[in-house]
């Protein structure tokens, strides 16, 4: 018996109606790197929805497409491969409406889920803390009930496109017994609420996507708790391998790549060596990501997929760097690309922490005892 690697028919379609779409959106509305979270616009959000790339995978009686999820994949490669800017609704369409088509009430999904697929609503995720980054069980942003709302109090940080979304999807917590994973809950909270502070973080390449929340006495209607009081960490942990898992782990910088291979002197052997293992990377994490999108491998499979795609797009931008020389410091993209690459094994949590998820929950090897 033979394995057949080749892409069935409708795909290759999909694939190239994408990339249609994609090379239209860089004309019309620019081209970024990173921009599954640098590209923030609000007008090619509303083409994809109209070419029905938002919710693709979302159920038909939600108003997804019902669509298989490597059909998102493919379409999302050629998005950001391109560089196309699909920042404004990537959020939404990965985590946020998957969360609330899954554990919202019908109110929820009756308020919120229309302006997903439509593109007009932003949102991001407030989850990482100053004191709670990769440790997300320990973080402190209280919700205190106060009748028919919560008292939201606590600061949050790292949080992509927060000066523009409309929503945020905060994690708090609600109790304080037993162990630290207990107790945490998930509120969908307007940002237009009063006691709400945004500070941009601009980075060492000057972009700002990541900002700080401050959250001071914000009153947040009990009606907009999603699932059960107490009881969100497996919910987050769900959307952690939407997050983890995806195709921007392994193609935020290909066009990046792209340039370099313009320039690269292919007649040089250690030249072609590098080519050869960047281009079998692309191929190995394509496949750890497609395997993800059919449902194959453990609940912390994605764990893998991005320590492998992320620490790959790290050696992407060493590539450039080396085949471009100083041409390397010409314009915004090509150096803010490459200085930008050590952030890749960091946000969405460290490599070193996927390898101790890998290590404990996936090969279940023992843990090392502690001293003391």
């Amino acid at each position: 018996m033979s394995l057949d690697f080749a892409m069935r028919p409708e795909w290759e379609q999909l694939r190239a109606r994408a990339r249609d779409v994609a090379a239209r959106g860089v004309a019309d509305y620019g081209q970024c790197h990173d921009s599954w979270i640098n590209g923030h616009s609000k007008e090619f959000s509303k083409v994809l929805a109209a070419e029905g790339f938002i919710g693709m995978t979302w159920p038909i009686e939600f108003g997804g497409g019902g669509r298989p999820g490597i059909e998102r994949i493919i379409m999302a490669e050629e998005m950001i491969s391109a560089g196309a800017p699909i920042a404004a609704s990537w959020f939404a369409d990965r985590q946020m409406g998957p969360s609330i088509y899954t554990y919202g009430t019908d109110a929820q999904k009756e308020e919120f889920l229309g302006g997903m697929l439509s593109g007009e609503a932003s949102w991001c995720i407030g989850m990482s803390e100053p004191d709670a980054g990769s440790d997300l069980a320990s973080l402190k942003t209280s919700a205190v009930r106060d009748g028919d709302h919560y008292l939201l109090n606590g600061q949050k940080i790292w949080t992509s496109g927060a000066a523009s979304a409309q929503y945020c999807y905060v994690i708090c917590r609600t109790g304080t017994d037993g162990p630290p994973h207990r107790g945490l809950s998930e509120l969908i909270v307007p940002m237009d609420l009063d006691g709400i502070e945004v500070r941009p973080v601009r980075d060492m390449v000057g972009s700002s996507h990541f900002c700080e929340i401050f959250l001071t006495d914000v009153r947040v209607p009990v009606a907009n708790l999603v699932g059960t009081e107490g009881g969100a960490f497996k919910q987050t942990m769900v959307q952690l391998g939407y997050e983890r898992g995806g195709i921007d782990r392994l193609v935020s910088n290909r066009p990046l790549y792209d340039l370099a291979l313009e320039h690269a002197d292919l007649a040089d052997a250690q030249t072609r060596q590098e080519v050869a293992a960047i281009e079998t990377g692309y191929r190995l994490g394509r496949l750890m990501v497609y395997r993800g999108a059919l449902g194959e491998g453990s609940a912390d499979y994605s764990a893998g997929t991005k320590a492998f795609c992320t620490e790959h797009e790290q050696r992407v931008a060493q590539f450039a760097a080396r085949v471009l020389g100083p041409a390397a410091t010409v314009g915004d993209m090509v150096p803010n690309s490459i200085c930008y690459a050590p952030a890749y094994t960091i946000q969405g949590g460290t490599s070193a922490i996927l390898r101790n998820i890998l290590g404990e929950r996936v090969l279940d090897l023992p843990r090392e005892p502690r001293s003391g």
